[in-house]
């Protein structure tokens, strides 16, 4: 089965990936890795930490000579702040500067202090950082390259951003490279303007800004994931891998909320056969019964205004139960458009987990064989 684990601290010395799971054979280009890398520090509205990381991978186990051995994958990635913070994050010996007593509303601060006793919340806040993602998009942009020679391909974009939604209507390849080369990650050119406006005008008021981003995933066979066990439908480890993600409340597949506000004949697609089975329509978002049906799958995910605040909330100081103004890390205003990065890792990864389940084997000859037998099969039904 494919897993992962990551380790790290927002400023300790390096993030940490485990993966387990990949068969072997599966050609690594690490530079798709750091591009990934490089794609979630970018966007109008990111904050000063981004000046001082230019996050790399570097692969120290279960790879040799550019493919996969079968054997466990561990993934570094430096973090170039430590140097800075050394003293206070320490291992072996730190020293208790820069305590946090002051938890931030919409943080895990205060809760995360209570769970563990925590007196001092920077041991939560360091673990419950969006700097954690990082790991995440080297795990998502490292297997998703097993699925590369079936024709299996993520495309990410910002949907909206606060009160700004992206008005390109048109979704081809044209469309999605714009999107990489948009500071906010829209289509259109007219609303892209309008949304860095936006950021400008909620960063003066000392506020932060949340939005939508959408993940698409073409390519897929229908029949991944299953109906058969509750925790095998992909829709739903989808949904889980994604609310994992730091900051995001709210996931949708497809027509999502909208299935609630209209007829079952505005909402089911209609089944065509031409030379294979196909629906009219992808309201369901690729996905029915838990598996994928052969169509793109569509995936939305809410996120929440980063709960740093240059214009803190009022929050109480746990040391003596006093009134206070939350405290103020080095934040962003807006990272709605890394955050659709770090939602895409997390649907690779899910897609590449549920890809390996289908056609499982040890090494890619082996998932080869079992993916052209069963597409075989399937053109016959």
């Amino acid at each position: 089965m494919l897993r992962y684990f990551t380790a790290g601290e927002t400023h300790g010395k390096c993030l940490t990936a485990i993966i387990e799971g990949m068969p072997a054979g599966v050609k690594i280009d690490i530079g798709k890795i750091n591009a990934a890398l490089a794609a979630r520090q970018q966007g109008y509205g990111r904050g000063g930490r981004m000046k001082i990381e230019s996050d790399t991978a570097e692969i120290l186990s279960g790879v040799r000579g550019g493919y996969t051995l079968g054997s466990p994958i561990a993934i570094r990635i430096e973090n170039r702040d430590w140097a800075n913070w050394e003293e206070i994050m320490g291992t072996e010996n730190a020293v208790p500067k820069r305590a946090v007593t002051c938890p931030r509303p919409g943080h895990a601060d205060l809760t995360g202090g209570m769970k563990y006793n925590h007196r001092d919340m920077r041991n939560v806040l360091e673990r419950a950082s969006a700097r954690e993602t990082a790991a995440r998009v080297a795990v998502g942009a490292l297997v998703s390259q097993m699925l590369e020679p079936f024709g299996i391909e993520f495309n990410r974009r910002v949907a909206r951003i606060g009160e700004v939604e992206d008005a390109a209507a048109v979704k081809d390849s044209a469309f999605y490279e714009r999107v990489k080369n948009s500071p906010v990650g829209f289509g259109d050119k007219e609303s892209e303007k309008r949304a860095m406006d936006h950021i400008d005008k909620i960063k003066a008021g000392g506020e932060s800004v949340g939005g939508v981003v959408e993940i698409t995933v073409t390519g897929l066979p229908p029949g991944l994931g299953s109906y058969v066990h509750y925790d095998r439908k992909l829709d739903a480890n989808l949904a889980f891998a994604v609310m994992s993600v730091q900051a995001i409340k709210g996931v949708e597949i497809g027509m999502g909320f909208g299935v609630s506000e209209t007829c079952g004949s505005a909402v089911h697609d209609e089944i065509v056969y031409d030379n294979g089975y196909r629906r009219l329509t992808n309201n369901a978002g690729g996905i029915e019964g838990g598996m994928t049906n052969g169509e793109p799958v569509v995936l939305r995910a809410a996120m929440k205004p980063i709960p740093t605040l240059y214009n803190p909330l009022r929050t109480v100081d746990t040391a003596d139960k006093t009134e206070r103004k939350a405290t103020v890390e080095r934040s962003d205003v807006c990272a709605v458009p890394a955050c659709s990065v770090v939602v895409r890792a997390a649907v690779e990864f899910e897609i590449a987990k549920a890809f390996a389940d289908k056609f499982g084997g040890d090494c890619m000859e082996d998932i080869r064989a079992s993916y052209d037998a069963y597409m075989t099969r399937i053109k016959e039904f």
